[in-house]
């Protein structure tokens, strides 16, 4: 299958609280597995996103410096969360909770990832998609996408020492204003 070229609709699709995304991929992103949930909600056959490059339901208004800074943990061995938006085959939008982990042999080696994507938050919503705006305007700014990566990961530093906090800080913290406020 070809990379879809897919238009945004600006419609966003959603999950139950108790669904998990899952998929799997090769040490070079390609998908390996994905659950009937993934299939589900971005709206494809497991014929069709077996053998893609995961990056193939990317959404074009998630930052390139995240996914850099999801790429930098998991190469090196360590889980990361993050929150990402996602592009359904028919366009549409969907923002998860994500929990990415490397997968290992019984040597110890590095042979793939493994993604679990909860839904998110509601409360944490406006605050991401703030950030991750900015974030996207930055880089839009770089045509060459090394430059364009450093352009938002320079942002997004900046943001969070303001914070005096890290991404990983940054994530829980609105997980657990959240969980506070409906508790």
């Amino acid at each position: 299958m070809a990379r879809p070229t897919t238009i945004p609709t600006g419609n966003e699709v959603t999950f139950a609280e108790h669904e998990i995304i899952v998929s799997k991929t090769d040490t070079r992103g390609v998908i390996t597995y994905a659950n009937d949930v993934f299939l589900r909600v971005a709206g494809y056959t497991e014929a069709e996103v077996l053998g893609q490059p995961h990056n193939f339901i990317r959404h074009p208004s998630m930052p390139r410096c995240v996914f850099a800074q999801l790429w930098d943990a998991i190469k090196s061995g360590r889980e990361i969360f993050a929150y990402v938006v996602n592009l359904a085959r028919n366009g549409d939008h969907y923002w998860v909770f994500a929990h990415v982990t490397p997968s290992f042999d019984s040597e110890g080696r590095q042979i793939g990832y493994h993604s679990n994507r909860r839904s998110m938050y509601s409360d944490a919503l406006p605050h991401v998609r703030d950030l991750y705006a900015r974030l996207c305007q930055e880089e839009q700014k770089y045509h060459e996408p090394a430059q364009a990566v450093e352009a938002g990961h320079r942002l997004l530093t900046s943001v969070l020492e303001a914070q005096k906090m890290d991404y990983a800080e940054f994530v829980f913290s609105l997980s657990r204003q959240t969980q506070l406020a409906t508790a």
